[in-house]
């Protein structure tokens, strides 16, 4: 049975921000981000290129705040992937992926299942990451798991550079993800229940 295409794309406009995003899946790891916020740009290209997705990310500021800008960016993305999924029929589910940046280690373990859960300890000391802050830092990836709807356990799990930790960590979310939806010919709907 073939998989049907996994793709997505939604617009959210609010008196805050505008963003728009589109999602393929199945793509090669063509990837843009165009915010405004150059670190978290960054993050989402080294997001869509590790996972292999083709991802168009786009989104501007209404009122200047920046926090509500890395919010709703991160809050589309997830609603995007969680969308292109479907019902997560066909897939792996399950995956677990360890990736490290120089001095830096990240683990990632995720179950797609339709629940969302996450368990994040990025390890970041510094109070800015390349004029990002570390709240909104923190908050992009809170905002980026709950929406994806699922169950994710990121952690660095040590390392000195605090850029060097958030990629580890984007990356080893990209590879878990990218391994936990591949397709899996032998399964239908991968859980006893029958549904995810």
């Amino acid at each position: 049975m073939r998989m049907k295409p996994r793709k997505s794309a939604i617009k959210r406009v609010t008196k805050e921000t505008d963003v728009s995003v589109s999602v393929d899946i199945d793509g090669s790891g063509k990837t843009t981000a165009k915010t405004g916020v150059r670190f978290m740009d960054h993050l989402i290209v080294s997001f869509g290129t590790h996972a292999m997705l083709d991802l168009k990310v786009a989104a501007k500021s209404n009122d200047g705040i920046e926090h509500h800008l890395v919010e709703d960016t991160a809050i589309v993305i997830g609603q995007a992937i969680d969308k292109a999924l479907g019902d997560r029929s066909g897939i792996a589910r399950f995956s677990h992926a360890a990736v490290p940046m120089d001095e830096s280690l990240a683990e990632a373990s995720m179950d797609l299942v339709r629940r969302p859960y996450h368990k994040l300890g990025l390890s970041v000391k510094r109070g800015s990451i390349e004029g990002m802050s570390r709240e909104d830092l923190e908050h992009f990836f809170q905002s980026l798991l709950q929406n994806m709807c699922c169950c994710v356990h990121l952690d660095v799990k040590y390392g000195d550079n605090d850029h060097h930790k958030a990629e580890a960590a984007i990356k080893s979310l990209a590879v878990a993800l990218r391994d936990a939806a591949r397709p899996d010919k032998k399964r239908g709907i991968p859980s006893t229940k029958g549904s995810m």
